[in-house]
């Protein structure tokens, strides 16, 4: 007997829902075969099984939300007549090759299993450790075993200063069957005010948990700073205008485009600013992998534009409307939205003057591009109107200090006010 266990389909993943199944008690499957739907916070995913054997047991049903990473799903007869034996987790169906981005230095190694330091550890009495994946990363870096360290964070989560004041070797924490240490206290709604019956509550699905979780983690262990200047685009409306005459109808190319491909070649110009902060150092990417921020249905998720400084605008045109489709659809492959380098919001299409984002980690700096708008600016001793675009970098300090990001943004701002410049 083989046990057939809910797969890992990214880094990150601890749950998933398993949306559909492809085989029934009695079927006999083969390696290669695909089985399963996986939604994960991001997609849905088809997986392939790793052995074969006769379908004996369907353990959860299809349409089971939270199914934990590693939870038995269903059991295989291998004709061995042995007991069961753990299998290897099903595998993602391999990507169409024309349908891939090209793989780059910078690019996110394929989503297989998690790597062992970013897994979650198990506690002596079975539970897991719960962690940031940053606190993660640090303490595979200091061979810091997980179980040893207190927690500080909401519900007793392990973050990144309680690793930091962490020794090696240390014994491990005392763990209870109850609850981890210090857990934060989460009101009830009923306890600050609000009147049972007067909401509704929608439950949180798997990309609201993630959302919520990592970008709590971004934002409280990142020490980030915003960046704020002001751009006159009236050139880059009227190159756009051209641009779209002589592409025709087939590609239209939009400010947030230019934007995308400005973003690319500043971070080439400084290139100290396309970096993300390691435990062993700074990693300066080698590539402009520009993630663009998409909203979708149940919250937000960011396809990337791989090595966006080798290509052309009608291309990342292109790119970026087919990923942003496919993004709405829940279509994405992992390694179309993991690994970027650099972020870009655009709220400016809803009327947002200016805002600053969360980082994205482990990038080191996010760009949030606001509307463009008529404003009075001065030019000598003359008051005149320009359309003028506010965008704000969100930096993140312990890698793009204020000098490196001060350098960006000068570098950038010729690129969007004249986009001539980004022929040079």
């Amino acid at each position: 007997m083989t046990d057939i266990l809910m797969p890992a389909l990214s880094p990150t993943m601890e749950e998933g829902n398993l949306a559909k199944w492809h085989i029934k008690v009695g079927d006999k499957v083969e390696s290669g075969q695909v089985i399963a739907e996986i939604e994960t916070d991001k997609a849905t995913m088809e997986v392939e099984a790793v052995d074969e054997g006769v379908v004996t047991e369907i353990l959860v049903p299809a349409g089971t939300e939270g199914v934990k990473v590693n939870a038995l799903i269903a059991r295989l007869d291998d004709g061995s007549g042995a007991p069961a034996k753990p299998a290897t987790a099903p595998q993602p169906a391999p990507a169409k090759a024309e349908a891939a981005p090209a793989p780059t230095a910078a690019a996110a190694p394929a989503p297989a299993a998690p790597a062992p330091a970013a897994a979650p550890a198990p506690t002596a009495s079975g539970d897991r450790v719960f962690a940031s994946p940053l606190a993660k990363r640090l303490a595979a870096a200091k061979g810091l075993d997980l179980k040893s360290v207190a927690g500080s964070g909401p519900h007793g989560r392990i973050i990144a200063r309680d690793v930091d004041g962490a020794k090696p070797g240390a014994a491990p924490a005392a763990q209870t069957a109850s609850a981890p240490s210090a857990p934060r206290q989460v009101l009830s709604l009923e306890q600050l005010g609000i009147a049972p019956g007067s909401y509704e509550l929608v439950p949180l699905t798997n990309m609201r948990k993630t959302i919520a979780r990592r970008l709590t983690d971004s934002f409280r262990d990142i020490p980030h700073f915003p960046l704020t200047i002001d751009l006159e685009i009236d050139r880059l409306l009227e190159a756009r205008q051209r641009i779209n005459g002589i592409l025709g109808n087939d590609v239209r190319v939009s400010v947030n485009d230019i934007v995308i491909r400005a973003a690319a070649l500043a971070l080439k110009k400084v290139p100290e600013a396309n970096a993300s902060f390691t435990p062993d150092g700074i990693a300066i990417h080698k590539h402009a992998d520009i993630a663009m921020a998409v909203a979708i249905d149940g919250g937000l998720i960011t396809p990337i534009i791989r090595a966006a400084e080798t290509k052309g605008l009608a291309q990342i045109s292109k790119e970026s409307k087919d990923l942003a489709e496919r993004a709405r659809s829940m279509k994405l492959k992992p390694e179309e939205y993991q690994g970027g380098t650099f972020s870009v919001s655009n709220l400016g299409m809803f009327g947002i003057k200016s805002f600053a984002s969360i980082i994205n980690e482990p990038q080191g700096a996010i760009l949030s591009v606001g509307a463009g708008e008529k404003r009075a600016v001065v030019r000598g001793d003359q008051v005149v109107a320009a359309t003028v675009m506010t965008v704000t970098l969100t930096c993140d300090h312990r890698v793009v200090d204020g000098a490196i990001g001060a350098r960006w943004l000068q570098a950038f701002k010729p690129l969007i006010e004249d986009p001539i410049a980004m022929l040079a």
